[in-house]
């Protein structure tokens, strides 16, 4: 009984990067804070800065 080559599975191929743009202008965001917020750093005013607040949250419903 002759022996069968080992099968050698294909690379698969990334999947497209998801291009995120700005709400103001439409340039490419790559960084995650402008990526999130939907707003480029240039376009985002100090109203629209992230504001992290310590503390333990609620947990989600369903969870």
């Amino acid at each position: 009984m002759p022996e069968e080559p080992a099968l050698i599975p294909l690379p698969t191929p990334a999947p497209p990067a998801v291009v995120v743009r700005c709400r103001r202008c439409g340039r490419p965001l790559h960084d995650p804070e402008s990526r999130i917020l939907r707003l480029g750093r240039e376009c985002r005013g100090p109203a629209e800065a992230v504001h992290v607040v310590p503390g333990e949250q609620d947990t989600l419903p369903g969870l």
